[in-house]
């Protein structure tokens, strides 16, 4: 079975659609949504009731740091990331924001762990960018393989039996073989906010049976959600970012 991997959306609407439409024509059935719904994009609403509605016909969602400013404020912060909180819980009702307060923080399943920064702490949203991060994230967990997102760039990390740790910045549409083996951390990407100088949206998606990975890039109408976030008010910045990839 094929499960598609969807993080930090961020109220992209254009991207999430053209995501879950990616994943369905590709014969995705399930889904696992790995944080922040909200936060920088302009359809807050959007997000959480598509993923609200995934999750009501078997999908799992866990909660991002930006999901969790809605309630717990915005301390920690920066100040356009603070802006763009402040201007989407003024945006979501208050059945939305529920929904957002209620979602865990990981997900266990067959050996796999799915959470939206790290294993270690993963309520202190630490960031997985290095060799270093990861081996903290590996230490914090018995799963074979984690899959996380908070990044926004897709990057893999390899843990041999000899305890050699190695990043892989992984090429998309190959098929990656997780050898059981060794110890896996997946960063798979950003749907909604890519900032690995390449625009397209990413997901990742799994093979259970085969115990294999691919990264996914699929373009979609970036200047429309561009536009959009100057026309709400939004930090200026937060566009001009999605036509970069940055």
């Amino acid at each position: 079975m094929w499960i598609g991997l969807f993080s930090d959306i961020h109220a992209n609407r254009e991207a999430l659609e053209a995501c879950l439409s990616h994943a369905r024509g590709n014969g995705i059935t399930r889904f696992i949504f790995l944080g922040d719904y909200v936060g920088y994009g302009a359809d807050p609403g959007f997000a959480v009731d598509t993923v609200l509605r995934e999750v009501e016909n078997g999908a799992t969602a866990l909660l991002g740091n930006h999901d969790d400013a809605i309630a717990s404020g915005t301390d920690g912060m920066n100040a356009v990331a603070a802006a763009a909180i402040d201007w989407t819980r003024s945006q979501l009702t208050a059945a939305q924001c529920d929904f957002l307060a209620r979602l865990p923080l990981t997900f266990d399943d067959n050996d796999r762990l799915f959470v939206h920064a790290s294993a270690h702490d993963p309520a202190g949203w630490d960031y997985i960018t290095s060799a270093e991060d990861a081996a903290a994230c590996f230490a914090a967990t018995r799963a074979q393989a984690t899959f996380c997102g908070h990044v926004h760039v897709p990057q893999l990390y390899r843990l041999l039996p000899s305890r050699q740790l190695s990043g892989i910045i992984p090429a998309p549409a190959i098929e990656i073989s997780l050898r059981v083996q060794e110890r896996w951390v997946a960063v798979i990407g950003s749907v909604g906010q890519p900032r690995d100088g390449n625009p397209a949206a990413c997901y990742s998606a799994i093979e259970t049976e085969r115990n294999v990975l691919v990264y996914v890039r699929v373009s979609y109408d970036v200047e429309t959600a561009a536009h959009k976030i100057q026309q709400a008010g939004l930090p200026p910045i937060l566009g001009l970012r999605l036509l970069e990839g940055m």
